[in-house]
């Protein structure tokens, strides 16, 4: 199910199973530091994308960048799942003429489409932009 907004970002529900991919191996983000008492809730967000898309393998390649980055508002604890529309026909109708698509999971499973990030953006700008909208609720 979609549902409109006036920010154009859409939530949607969660697809099952989730499918981790990177091509064809899965992956994580994870923590460059371990802490085992972190009270904040896990942050999670999913990329559709689909083999053989410049725009999204684009996407992957500044998102791993910036993840990387240090500072106050990092991102080395997020979650980042990679879903090929292609293995999922929910998906594909969804999101065929839109991917990339970076999508938000919120606390109860649903998904919040974030607002379109170019791959053109520098590294910098793109984490500015994830980092805001991991904190909004």
């Amino acid at each position: 199910m979609v549902v409109g907004s006036a920010l154009g970002a859409f939530a949607v529900a969660r697809p099952s199973p989730l499918l981790l991919f990177r091509g064809h191996k899965a992956f994580k983000f994870r923590p460059l530091s371990s802490s085992s008492s972190s009270a904040e809730p896990s942050r999670k967000l999913v990329l559709y994308s689909k083999p053989g898309c410049c725009l999204c393998d684009g996407l992957k390649e500044k998102l791993h960048a910036a993840f990387l980055l240090p500072g106050p508002d990092s991102l080395n604890d997020v979650d980042l799942q990679i879903r090929d529309i292609t293995s999922n026909p929910v998906w594909e109708n969804a999101y065929q003429y839109e991917i990339p698509v970076l999508a938000k999971v919120l606390s109860d499973g649903t998904e919040v489409a974030l607002p379109r990030l170019s791959p053109r953006l520098g590294v910098e700008l793109l984490h500015k932009k994830i980092a805001a909208a991991l904190k909004q609720q």
